[in-house]
């Protein structure tokens, strides 16, 4: 009888872990638009790197955008860390039997606060990037 107790047991934790694994895929897409960006970051500084005075301007820019990018980064992996972190703990609560959800509640809400750090971050990359569009109508 144990043993179906068990498997009970880890099949509610394997239930409960499936939303998480959710937000990790969609923090993985995420880090991948902000790879992405930052790339696209890189080359164009790199681009303007040998060029005239004129360039200096662009590259202030480029220079905070990569920072941003690099905030946002680090921000929503420090995130998808915490994610991995509360599942990992549903697991140790459930196989050790200790209630584990403060620590659980608490690691969740750090993780959404480094998650909407990232994305203000990556927010504000983007208000610097089309900060320079001007379009004139014809």
């Amino acid at each position: 009888m144990q043993l179906n107790s068990d498997i009970t047991t880890v099949v509610h934790v394997i239930q409960l872990a499936v939303a998480p694994v959710f937000l990790l895929t969609g923090i993985g897409a995420l880090l991948s638009v902000l790879v992405n960006r930052l790339g696209r970051v890189v080359d164009r500084f790199r681009a303007l790197e040998n060029r005239s005075m004129a360039a200096d301007a662009e590259m202030a820019v480029l220079e905070r955008r990569a920072r941003l990018i690099h905030w946002a980064i680090s921000l929503c992996t420090t995130g998808a860390l915490l994610i991995c972190i509360v599942i990992a703990t549903l697991f140790v609560g459930a196989i050790l039997v200790i209630d584990v959800s403060a620590v659980i509640a608490a690691l969740f809400i750090v993780a959404m606060l480094a998650l909407i750090l990232g994305l203000l971050s990556f927010l504000r990359e983007i208000f610097l990037a089309t900060g320079g569009i001007h379009v004139t109508p014809h």
